[in-house]
């Protein structure tokens, strides 16, 4: 089979159009193609006068060596890579069963890759399933009711439940994981077409079903989960050379769990237990993370800034950006996490603190775009000290937005000409926030570091020339958005096993190894295999 990429025609060409532009590029005779798939869709929509559709296209032909030999310069027809995975390892007779604390994607994969490999994983969560965790969720998005234990970032699913459902990353992915992920998300009830398009996203409501049917597929592997099991404290013991491993777990209600082999796959808000790993002598580090705001635009105004005349095009539909200008004091300013068509939601785990994120059904039909509009941040420059100094300055900054906003979880809110023009806001204009249980208009300024106002202040008319309306007066800015990535690293090594203690597996975003679904997950099957071969090869 052949895989033809860079393949370019007119938006709105009709369905026989691919099958004959892959003739006409192969130069062979209709006769000849005996098969087509489209591997990959995607638009170019840098002249919005002539946007076009591109495709990648696997193809079985008669004569496929003759093929390639004749078009051997031509780098965008290759043979079509092998995207089957391959487990690692089966697990023998007696194997240990190992532990996977967190249920957000990256646990979510590592649970199911080693339940398909035989190992019936015990995967802890300390939060609720989805559906109970998706009232909590609304209790604070309702009625500014917080549960510290089952909330935006924590529970069946993790962060990723309430957010884009964003399926795309930009990591290196040689070994084709992320087509393993979307094949099990599709075997879940995910819709087929996030196997080819460039840029999938599945929604909140979707992902709630299909993280419930991927737990059932691991509980009928043998895979046991264990919910509101909050870990509290790892069991360390050290060998007379000084070598360290991890051999149990102290759960919150005091019980033990004996393991010699644990995933901790946390996510990028369990301060505590990062507070804990710290505190037993696990290897932890600070790393870069992004703080700044939620940006909100009529999903009109980016749709035309996009697309123009073809803006809601079946084909195209709801119009993304994406963003990044490098300041003069060499700060850098950029979107993150856009959502089109969709609202900014209340993302706090902790009493007393405001967080803001953003979320977006598979339709994509909401009134509002939202992204966040933050700045890079690093330890050395802005939080040095202590590994766990970010965690500090994202506190203060979610309290001090918690004051702002009233208090009571609203969250504060500004528009866009009044933060340019140093002023708090008293009214809104054409733009509505959609953040719940609500927003309190005042001046961001006190939400967020001097550096960082005076970096967002000088990309916002930068990115109004890219995109137009970027810049109006009346875009809302939301605060605070500061739970971009983790804020530390929970450092391992090529074993995947921590620097400094054996057995204890770091994974996915608390662990500093991901940022997404898609990357968390990937990482969850990468150290899932670690796991694997750690027990059948006595390691």
């Amino acid at each position: 089979m052949l895989r033809l990429t860079d393949l370019k025609l007119p938006l709105g060409h009709a369905p026989e159009a691919v099958r004959d532009a892959v003739i006409a590029r192969l130069g062979i005779s209709a006769a000849d193609l005996i098969d087509l798939t489209i591997a990959r869709r995607a638009n170019d929509a840098r002249r919005k006068s002539a946007i076009l559709m591109v495709y990648s296209v696997d193809v079985t032909v008669r004569d496929e060596a003759a093929v390639l030999a004749r078009l051997a310069q031509d780098p965008h027809v290759r043979p079509t890579p092998d995207t089957r995975y391959r487990f690692v390892a089966r697990a023998p007779a007696g194997a240990p069963r190992p532990v996977v604390v967190g249920a957000g994607p990256c646990g979510l994969f590592a649970g199911l890759i080693l339940a398909q490999m035989g190992f019936r994983p015990i995967i802890l969560d300390r939060g609720k399933i989805v559906r109970e965790r998706t009232k909590d969720t609304w209790g604070l998005w309702r009625r500014g009711e917080l549960d510290p234990e089952s909330n935006v970032q924590f529970g069946e699913g993790g962060a990723g439940t309430f957010s884009d459902g964003k399926l795309w990353s930009q990591i290196k992915d040689p070994r084709h994981l992320s087509r393993k992920v979307l094949t099990e998300f599709v075997a879940a009830g995910a819709p087929e077409e996030i196997l080819t398009e460039a840029h999938p996203h599945i929604g909140t409501f979707r992902l709630v079903s299909m993280v419930e049917h991927m737990r059932a597929t691991i509980e009928a592997l043998g895979g046991e989960y264990r919910w509101q099991h909050r870990v509290d404290d790892i069991l360390v013991e050290t060998d007379p050379d000084g070598s360290r491993r991890l051999t149990g777990l102290r759960l919150q209600d005091g019980a033990i769990l004996e393991t010699g082999h644990v995933v901790l796959a946390v996510g990028h808000s369990a301060r505590d237990t990062f507070a804990m790993l710290h505190a037993r002598g696990v290897h932890i580090e600070a790393k870069p993370f992004s703080i700044g705001v939620r940006i909100e635009h009529p999903q009109s105004w980016i749709d035309r800034a996009r697309f123009g005349e073809c803006a809601r095009h079946p084909d195209l539909g709801a119009a993304a950006y994406t963003l990044s200008h490098h300041c003069a004091d060499q700060r850098t300013v950029y979107s993150f996490c856009m959502c089109p068509g969709g609202r900014v939601v209340a993302a706090t785990s902790e009493p007393g603190r405001v967080v803001t994120n953003g979320m977006s059904q598979y339709s994509r039909a909401e009134f509002n775009a939202n992204s966040g509009l933050v700045v890079g941040i690093d330890p050395a420059r802005d939080y040095p000290g202590h590994p766990l100094a970010g965690i500090a300055l994202q506190r203060e900054l979610e309290e001090r937005a918690f004051v702002a906003g009233g208090s009571n979880y609203k969250a504060p809110g500004q528009r866009l000409g009044d933060f340019l023009a140093g002023r708090p806001s008293t009214a809104l204009g054409e733009v509505t926030p959609s953040y719940k249980p609500g927003v309190t208009l005042t001046d961001l300024v006190t939400c967020l570091p001097a550096f960082a106002v005076k970096a967002i202040r000088e990309a916002l008319p930068v990115f109004g020339r890219q995109i137009a309306n970027y810049d109006h007066p009346d875009a809302v800015l939301t605060g605070v958005e500061t739970r971009t990535s983790s804020p530390v690293r929970i450092t391992r090594g090529k074993d995947f096993q921590s620097l400094n203690t054996a057995h204890l597996f770091p994974a996915g975003e608390g662990a500093g190894y991901a940022g997404g679904i898609l990357s968390a997950a990937i990482d969850g099957i990468k150290v899932a295999e670690a796991v694997a071969l750690s027990i059948t090869e006595g390691r």
